[in-house]
């Protein structure tokens, strides 16, 4: 595989020659011109001139919960992809993987329809779908749903401290904890790929329709693994588990979707679930991706955050910004890296480019007294 640098100008010389373009599904590490970001500079100021008045922006913030619901009752587990690039991106979800296993040889489940919307760079209601076509798509078995409510996880764990030892997962070596897991897209392949007796995975989400979908998924298995409906913005909402239990807790485009005055907080919160030694891993969205690029104006409520057609919101971040809010947490930089990658849609012969910022953050050990 050619070294960052070179794949960088091989980018570069991808963009002067159509033909050779097209011939390509995706890039890495593509360097932007300073035309290009002036560009896209350009663009965000011209569609966040216009911000929604602020009635409609608490009415956003009011029913979010409703409008994430109504996303995965129309979508169900059929506009996310299956995360093939979690394990060599993430190495730490399956620190005991036979080595010789590849983290794009995931096990494939089953798809009985194939929707329109999962082309490469498609977007519909500004969710442009973000893996490719390497993965099918979870098969779903639908049954009466069986939900965990914040309500009666309020009232279960309400009670729960360090000293309890009876809590899902108490007996695990291992506890990873997904925020906002949607339909299982990262749960799943976790389950599968990590085969250590030891691993227990928390998941959960603001949308009942999401747990709901993964608790009745064929792949869903009680003894390793407890989704939960969780409000993160609610700082009274419990956890399952006590603080101080977790080996890692996962964000997946997950932290641009809260509104960013109570992103701090989350932060926070999330920071004091982790063992001295954990780490939380975030991958998100960046200043200037595409789907940024392409909100119309009176779509911005803020700078840098928007709504989408179906009522649901996003927030792209730049590495500082993220790197304040876990600081701020007590965390150190393991990794904060901005990728930029240039997409190709050739039956469509569309490029797309598409930036995202992945972050490794570590709570250090306590210290020696």
């Amino acid at each position: 595989m050619a070294a960052p640098r070179e794949r960088q100008r091989f980018g570069r010389r991808l963009l002067t020659d159509p033909a050779r373009l097209f011939q390509h599904n995706a890039w890495d590490n593509v360097e932007w011109s300073e035309e290009q970001e002036a560009s896209a500079r350009s663009k965000v100021q011209e569609n966040s001139s216009q911000l929604l008045p602020q009635d409609k922006q608490e009415e956003y913030e009011v029913n979010a919960k409703r409008y994430w619901d109504d996303f995965y009752k129309i979508h169900e587990n059929g506009f996310f992809k299956d995360r093939h690039w979690l394990f060599t991106e993430f190495p730490e979800l399956a620190p005991n993987r036979n080595p010789c296993q590849n983290g794009d040889s995931l096990p494939q489940f089953s798809n009985k329809e194939e929707s329109s919307s999962k082309e490469l760079g498609s977007c519909a209601n500004g969710h442009c779908v973000l893996e490719t076509r390497a993965e099918n798509e979870l098969n779903l078995i639908k049954s009466t749903p069986n939900i965990c409510t914040e309500e009666l996880a309020t009232q279960k764990y309400s009670e729960l401290n360090e000293g309890d030892g009876d809590y899902p997962g108490s007996s695990a070596s291992y506890r990873i904890l997904e925020v906002g897991c949607g339909a299982g897209n990262t749960v799943f392949p976790i389950l599968q790929t990590n085969n250590d007796p030891g691993l227990f995975v928390y998941c959960c989400d603001f949308s009942t329709t999401a747990v709901d979908l993964v608790q009745n998924n064929a792949e869903y298995d009680s003894s390793r693994c407890f989704a939960f409906v969780h409000d993160l913005c609610n700082d009274q909402s419990p956890f399952p588990m006590p603080d101080k239990s977790l080996d890692v807790v996962i964000l997946i485009f997950v932290l641009s979707a809260i509104l960013p005055e109570k992103m701090q907080g989350i932060v926070n919160r999330l920071s004091r679930l982790l063992k001295p030694g954990g780490m939380i891993l975030l991958r998100d969205y960046g200043r200037y991706d595409l789907a940024q690029l392409r909100f119309k104006k009176g779509q911005c409520l803020s700078d840098n955050f928007y709504v989408r057609g179906d009522g649901t919101r996003v927030y792209f971040f730049t590495q500082d910004e993220l790197d304040e809010l876990f600081t701020r947490a007590g965390l150190q930089k393991i990794q904060n890296l901005v990728d930029r990658r240039l997409q190709v849609n050739r039956g469509k012969q569309m490029t797309m480019y598409r930036v995202w910022i992945q972050c490794k953050y570590l709570k250090p050990a306590a210290p020696q007294l």
